[in-house]
């Protein structure tokens, strides 16, 4: 079980920290052709996104990595579930039916809950 958590939890934490760094170094017109709802929200707000995505890739790993605070992996797990529930719902409210890749990764965050509690 320890394999399985390591594995799904680093390519999450990859995903997410990519994911990221995009939305924090990348200007709109940069972001456009990838993500077509950066019009809709600030920029601050976009910045604030890719920040809170790279923290909680770190929270994925870290805690358990370094056992300080191992809480934190769990509720960073659960904090991508909510994130991209909320992302379905703005792309949904847009009428973009693209949702696969958020599901996806609400399945994959939901799965690495479980084995974080036990680590």
């Amino acid at each position: 079980m320890n394999i399985a958590y390591w594995l799904v939890a680093g390519l999450l934490a990859l995903f997410y920290c990519y994911a990221g760094t995009l939305k924090v170094v990348r200007t709109r017109d940069q972001l456009r052709p990838m993500m077509a709802w950066v019009d809709r929200i600030p920029l601050p707000a976009l910045r604030a996104l890719g920040t809170v995505e790279i923290l909680g890739a770190l929270g994925l790993v870290l805690p358990p990595l370094t056992g300080i605070a191992p809480a934190l992996a769990p509720a960073a797990a659960i904090g991508f579930v909510l994130l991209q529930a909320g992302a379905i719902a703005v792309h949904l409210t847009d009428g973009d039916r693209r949702i696969a890749l958020n599901i996806g990764l609400i399945a994959t965050a939901a799965v690495t809950v479980w084995p974080a509690v036990r680590l």
